[in-house]
C-alpha cells in the first residue's frame, strides 16, 4: 500500500469498507452482463502448474484476475486469480485449480485489521497508527519473534486451502507514518521473513508495491503486485522482476486501459484496469 500525502489512496480500502459495512453492495459488484468482465484473455491461456516439489513461478505477461469483493466469479477467463485468503473457501480454490487456474491468497501482513477472525491474537502494543482506513493499524514489524507464528498460521491457512501463492499487503510501512520508528532495514528483514514463511510452505510469494526495495528483494520474491505504476510513471522500476523471468501483476484504477496498455504490454507486465472496489469487473490489456 502506498499513501504519499499528495497522492490519492491506492489498494482496496474501499474493499475493506464494503467487506465489513456494505454487504449488499458487495453482491451488486458481481452482477451478470458485459460490465462483469471486459478482459480478452484466451480460454486456454493458462499458467503451467509447478512440477512436483517445486513452487509455482508465474511468467511475465500471464493473464490474471484480481477480485477481493463480491461473490467470487470463477468464470473469468484468466490464468491466475488473486483472491481473499480468509473469505475464499477451500472448495472455491479447488474449483479454480481443477479448471487449470493458479490461485494467489491475498492477506495483509503489515497492517492489523479488526475484522479478521484472528485479530485478537495481535497484541494491542503491536498495533500502531491507523493507515487511513477504518479498522486498520500498522503493525510493528520489528517484533519478528511475535509476528512470525501469527503470519505463519495465516500462511498455513492459504496452503491448506490449496492456494499456489500469497500476496502479502502493506509491505512498505517504513515509508508511512506507522507510529513506530521503522527503517528501510527493518522493512527488508520483515519482507524477507514473509518470503521465507511462504517458501517454507511451498507457496510462491509476491512483493506488493515497495518499489524502492525491488533491487534488494527481487531475488527473494517470485512475482510482484503493483498498483498505479502507469499513473505515476513508475512501471520501469518493476522491470528487474521481468528480467528475472518473474511476472508483474499490475492494476490501474484512474487511467483507462487505452492510456497504459501499449506501454505496459511492451514491458511485459500483466496489466488490468480495475475499479477501486476490486469486484469481478476487469479490463485486461
Amino acid at each position: 500500500m502506498r499513501r504519499p500525502p499528495t497522492r490519492p489512496p491506492t489498494r482496496a480500502a474501499v474493499r475493506r469498507r464494503l467487506l465489513v459495512l456494505v454487504p449488499l453492495l458487495l453482491l451488486a459488484a458481481c452482477t451478470s452482463g458485459p460490465d462483469r468482465d471486459e478482459g480478452e484473455d484466451r480460454p486456454d491461456d493458462l499458467s503451467p502448474a509447478p512440477a512436483p516439489g517445486e513452487r509455482w513461478q508465474p511468467a511475465p505477461g500471464v493473464g490474471w484476475q484480481w477480485q477481493l469483493t463480491g461473490k467470487l466469479d470463477t468464470s473469468v477467463k484468466a490464468a491466475v486469480y488473486d483472491i481473499d485468503g480468509f473469505t475464499t473457501t477451500k472448495e472455491q480454490v479447488a474449483e479454480l485449480n481443477a479448471a487449470g487456474r493458479r490461485t494467489i491468497c491475498y492477506l495483509s501482513t503489515g497492517a492489523w485489521e479488526d475484522f479478521r477472525p484472528d485479530a485478537a491474537a495481535f497484541p494491542p502494543s503491536m498495533r500502531g497508527a491507523g493507515n487511513g482506513w477504518e479498522g486498520e493499524r500498522w503493525l510493528d514489524i520489528r517484533r519478528l519473534t511475535e509476528l512470525e507464528p501469527l503470519i505463519a498460521k495465516r500462511f498455513d491457512m492459504c496452503r491448506d486451502k490449496g492456494f499456489d501463492a500469497v500476496e502479502p499487503d502493506n509491505m512498505d510501512a517504513y515509508r508511512n507514518r506507522s507510529g513506530f520508528p521503522l527503517t528501510a532495514g527493518d522493512q527488508l528483514k520483515y519482507n524477507r521473513l514473509i518470503a521465507r514463511l511462504a517458501h517454507d510452505r511451498g507457496l510462491s510469494v509476491g512483493l506488493k508495491n515497495d518499489l524502492d526495495q525491488i533491487p534488494e528483494l527481487v531475488a527473494d520474491f517470485d512475482f510482484a503486485v503493483n498498483e498505479q505504476c502507469a499513473q505515476y510513471d513508475e512501471c520501469g522500476r518493476l522491470t528487474p522482476f521481468i528480467a528475472a523471468g518473474k511476472a508483474v501483476f499490475h492494476a490501474e484504477y484512474e487511467l483507462p486501459a487505452s492510456r497504459f496498455c501499449a506501454t505496459t504490454k511492451a514491458l511485459k507486465l500483466s496489466s488490468l484496469e480495475k475499479k477501486y472496489d476490486l469486484g469481478a469487473w476487469r479490463k485486461a490489456c
